[in-house]
């Protein structure tokens, strides 16, 4: 025990503290997430965040000691998203012969996504920074931080709803299209998989392409469009505001 406690306080002194427990959890995680049969409520990112989020808890340990070494995991989130982009050249002809119909899909997509959150958050009576915060939720992490900033949210908050909405949406996805009756031929996990990359940014994408390659791809295009059209519209309706 002592030698634990020993390496323990030697490791969280340096940057392999957060790049060693990430791993190590992740790794874990996804063993535990294969076993299951990919249960959707096993999802890897979550449980890694919960074990991740409850040992610097309980050992307290600051959150920029951990960052220090998971941040060259992080560095790599760029070029993972865009290494998408060859799932969708390889299905280059069907995104040319239906680009018109994922434009109007993203916008009226991205719009109910945004207003949705902001119309329930002003039901609730939410704070204005809170209510411009959750715009951009079904955006990925950093991208919405940075609208959130623009348009006078709290882009921290903004990237917690924007994580928490990416798990919920890969949690619940497959229930959802199971109920709506979506098939699992070519069109069906277009659908599916351009459903889960509007509404679950990055996370929801990482689920599509564990359970199909088309999936993968479509919600990767998807992610993508979202980017656009959330940088876009967001900041113009929000002056109404």
């Amino acid at each position: 025990m002592t030698d634990f406690v020993q390496l323990w306080v030697y490791l969280s002194a340096t940057p392999l503290f957060g790049l060693n427990a990430t791993l190590v959890v992740y790794v874990l995680a996804l063993g535990l997430y294969q076993r299951l049969g990919q249960a959707p409520w096993a999802n890897p990112v979550l449980l890694s965040i919960i074990v991740l989020g409850a040992a610097l808890l309980v050992t307290g340990t600051a959150y920029p000691t951990y960052f220090a070494g998971a941040q060259f995991i992080h560095f790599l989130l760029g070029p993972a998203v865009v290494a998408l982009a060859w799932p969708l050249w390889e299905r280059r002809v069907q995104l040319r012969a239906h680009w018109a119909r994922f434009t109007l899909a993203a916008v009226v997509g991205g719009s109910a996504a945004a207003g949705s959150a902001v119309a329930i958050a002003w039901a609730l009576d939410l704070p204005r920074e809170a209510v411009l915060s959750l715009a951009p939720k079904s955006v990925t992490a950093p991208v919405a931080m940075g609208i959130a900033d623009k348009i006078g949210g709290v882009p921290s908050l903004a990237a917690v709803f924007a994580v928490v909405t990416g798990l919920v949406g890969a949690l619940s996805g497959k229930a959802l299209f199971a109920l709506l009756r979506i098939g699992t031929d070519p069109i069906g996990w277009m659908a599916r998989g351009f459903a889960m990359g509007t509404a679950a940014h990055g996370i929801g994408a990482a689920r599509a392409l564990q359970v199909h390659a088309d999936a993968g791809a479509w919600a990767a295009l998807a992610l993508g469009l979202q980017v656009v059209v959330a940088s876009l519209l967001i900041p113009m309706v929000a002056r109404w505001f």
